[in-house]
């Protein structure tokens, strides 16, 4: 009875990690132990669902998933999981191939293994280096590299997407030298 429960919640949270496709991932967090740390647990064998609950800390590698609840829904069998991270917000992170760092931010985030996407809901984000979309919901098909983002129904609500030219990062990244600044003992004139 144990190792049969136990398998599913295996293979669903293997998968539940899997958030992004292995190209632009980093490889190397699919090799590394799986930890998930919460401060509790509830799994329903029948229907096949998992939710752990209170601080949870998902983390595999670089890629990382906090969240107040993670519900993992396995009913449709392997590969068609459906993971759902609830948060005041949720967040997701992991570091590319690349070494540049995407962070997903929502009060929801949903991932359908199925076909590779990530939906995120209410005061959603998704920020990659310096360049970054927000709505209220935001869906991110991984493989396809697609993105769709909507405002609120409201008025207001409105899209917000920053992108920084290739030479602001750069500035960036480059330390610059401090100015000379003139000797007390010397004193300054003006």
């Amino acid at each position: 009875m144990y190792k049969r429960v136990m398998r599913p919640i295996s293979l669903s949270l293997a998968v539940c990690l899997v958030l992004s496709p292995m190209t632009l991932a980093g490889e190397n967090d699919f090799k590394q132990p799986i930890k998930v740390d919460s401060k509790s647990q509830f799994v329903d064998g029948k229907s096949k669902t998992s939710i752990f609950r209170e601080d949870v800390h998902i983390t595999q590698g670089s890629l990382s998933i906090d969240a107040d609840e993670v519900e993992v829904i396995a009913i449709e069998g392997e590969g068609r999981e459906v993971f759902i991270a609830r948060g005041q917000p949720a967040v997701y992170g992991q570091t590319m191939d690349d070494g540049s760092r995407i962070k997903a931010v929502a009060n929801e985030i949903r991932y359908q293994v199925s076909n590779s996407t990530l939906t995120l809901t209410g005061n959603a984000e998704l920020q990659q280096n310096s360049s970054k979309v927000s709505g209220d919901s935001i869906v991110f098909n991984m493989e396809l590299e697609q993105l769709i983002a909507q405002g609120t129904d409201d008025d207001e609500g409105r899209v917000t997407t920053i992108f920084q030219p290739d030479s602001l990062r750069s500035n960036d990244k480059k330390e610059s030298p401090a100015d000379p600044q003139p000797d007390d003992d010397k004193g300054s004139q003006p």
